[in-house]
């Protein structure tokens, strides 16, 4: 039988190179040092111990935006205030018309005030470089100016030639070279 099996615990027994002559016991465990447990409290043992806070990551200094991401944020914001006139407008005629359907009229207003809130969001996103703020704004700008190429089509130029002129002005100032880099080097 192998020396290591018939190893006792006192000590007594086993080859003279595994450690268990020497009162360790076998190479091949490890030695656990006794240890007093400390009574855990029942709200511990129940719903885990509380964790200490986590270290505060210190601040990293946020770059300036680029020249045209701050305008295009000013653009944006023209759109916001815009959207939020246009919903005010909507509830006033709504409040004081006679609208075929008094819930379908108030669903536009709170959809034209939910875009102006998103909008303005978004302008804010942009003066910070939000990396998640450029991509609505794309995607908003190509539904106005699908709009207004509609307004413009339908004999609406007063509608149609500026929300063309906001939409292609804000894609443009987000696309130039400055603002694709400001984007990139986040």
């Amino acid at each position: 039988m192998n020396s290591r099996l018939t190893a006792r615990p006192d000590g007594v027994g086993g080859a003279p190179g595994d450690g268990a002559a020497r009162g360790r016991g076998p190479r091949n465990l490890a030695v656990v040092p006794e240890q007093t447990p400390q009574p855990r409290r029942l709200a511990d043992r129940l719903f885990g111990a509380v964790t200490p806070a986590p270290e505060a990551r210190p601040q990293q200094p946020r770059p300036d935006a680029p020249r045209a991401v701050r305008q295009a944020a000013v653009v944006v914001a023209v759109e916001a205030a815009v959207f939020v006139a246009l919903a005010v407008v909507l509830l006033w005629l709504t409040l004081t018309g006679n609208p075929e359907s008094v819930p379908r009229a108030l669903a536009e207003v709170v959809l034209v005030g939910g875009v102006a809130a998103l909008l303005g969001a978004a302008a804010m996103g942009l003066r910070r470089l939000a990396g998640w703020a450029r991509g609505p704004v794309i995607a908003l700008q190509i539904l106005f100016a699908a709009s207004g190429l509609a307004a413009f089509q339908a004999g609406r130029p007063e509608i149609g030639v500026p929300a063309l002129a906001l939409a292609a002005a804000a894609v443009y100032l987000l696309m130039t070279p400055e603002a694709r880099l400001a984007y990139l080097d986040r």
